[in-house]
């Protein structure tokens, strides 16, 4: 029996979304669910009673290599994925999703096959020039630190998984939809796939940075996202300030796309971070081909600001030897900080033969965010959120949920 601990926590909260997902699935669709090994036979029992044992498709096991083994146990090396249909009419592309014969298997079918059983000539075996099935036992490996689509997001998923799925189980205008979205790779691939989607997360840090990803991934294509359940004004915004704070301060520094700080904590709002809350980096200097990086330190405040608080910031300023500080504030900031950040002076930067100044305390209220006002700084600095992926082109070919339009 699993009995009340977090594994019946997890499968109600899981059971109470499939019977969801279910319902909004095209009678076409399949639905694909990853988990771990110590939790894929619960789950598989709550899915057979969801979806039917019958429509029951695959277990895939998920196979990668890592560093370091257990001296009791064999090496954990794959995770489980469920696949699931909604009846027996659901989509499945075979051909798009072959692989390449191993060499071995090209040559021993070259030859031909015949004088078999009393001289009876059989032909030639071929193989299928489009390559083989794929098994139910994927080697694919996890995203490589260095990597360039890693965005430093601890669940992110490689390119080519999700792509082997969404390729297998939709076509080009169907819908894709991903309940647990993280850092989005499941939406980035479906609009690179040219499939519609919906990505959903509980995070604002998740949903600004998918925005930010598909944006600048595919800066061709003139996207118009739709977020729903983020403040679209002022009264929203001091809302979500009162309902959580670490979440009022991802969705402001997404707006000026800085990098929030890894090391905060509910106990202790300044944290390890020393009382910065994002960071924007630019260029202070492009000559001949020399880049030279600044930063900026972005710190949000939620009300109650005073003059302290950018004489504060001043000497974060000083102590990370950053450039700038944008000071981002839900209330209006007093005429004595604002004083006190033109008194803070200018920074230059160097783009040609004259540099150009910048003033070193900037403040923003929430007001003027969402009015599209941004900092004043140099070339470069909307680059920043995270790692976002290159853009890719139409035919760039890279490797959970699906639904038919």
């Amino acid at each position: 029996m699993v009995g009340k601990n977090d594994v019946l926590a997890y499968l109600t909260m899981m059971t109470i979304r499939l019977i969801e997902l279910r319902r909004v699935l095209k009678p076409t669709g399949s639905v694909y669910l990853h988990c771990d090994p110590s939790a894929s036979h619960y789950l598989k029992m709550v899915m057979d009673a969801i979806f039917g044992a019958q429509n029951f498709r695959n277990e895939i096991v998920w196979c990668y290599r890592g560093a370091g083994y257990p001296k009791t146990d064999f090496g954990k090396r794959h995770d489980i994925i469920l696949r699931y249909s909604k009846t027996n009419d659901y989509i499945f592309n075979l051909d798009d999703i072959r692989e390449e014969y191993a060499e071995a298997t090209k040559e021993r079918f070259k030859h031909h096959i015949g004088n078999i059983r009393e001289g009876k000539d059989f032909g030639t075996q071929t193989l299928n020039p489009l390559g083989k099935q794929p098994d139910d036992w994927w080697q694919i490996q996890p995203i490589a630190p260095s990597a360039k689509e890693r965005l430093g997001y601890p669940t992110q998923k490689p390119e080519a998984l999700l792509e082997r799925i969404i390729k297998a189980s939709s076509n080009e205008g169907d819908w894709v939809l991903d309940p647990f979205c993280g850092c989005g790779t499941t939406v980035a691939v479906a609009e690179k796939l040219k499939r519609k989607w919906i990505g959903i997360d509980i995070t604002t840090l998740a949903i600004t940075l998918i925005k930010s990803r598909l944006e600048k991934k595919f800066p061709e294509r003139n996207l118009k996202i739709k977020i729903d359940g983020l403040p679209k004004d002022l009264a929203g915004a001091r809302k979500l300030a009162e309902k959580n704070r670490f979440e009022f301060e991802y969705w402001a520094l997404g707006f000026v796309n800085a990098i929030p700080a890894q090391n905060k904590t509910k106990e202790n709002m300044r944290g390890a971070d020393k009382g910065i809350d994002g960071i924007i980096n630019f260029y202070m200097e492009l000559n001949n081909g020399e880049e030279k990086v600044g930063t900026a330190i972005a710190q949000v405040k939620s009300g109650g600001v005073k003059r302290n608080d950018i004489a504060t910031l001043k000497g974060d300023l000083e102590r990370e030897k950053a450039a700038a500080g944008i000071f981002i504030t839900l209330d209006q900031p007093t005429k004595s900080m604002v004083a006190e950040a033109i008194a803070a002076g200018h920074f230059e930067a160097k783009f040609g033969p004259v540099p150009k100044e910048y003033p070193k305390i900037q403040i923003l209220t929430i007001e003027d965010l969402l009015a599209h006002k941004l900092p004043d700084l140099p070339a470069g600095w909307t680059n920043s959120i995270h790692r976002i992926a290159e853009a890719e082109k139409e035919d760039h070919r890279q490797p959970l949920w699906s639904a038919e339009e």
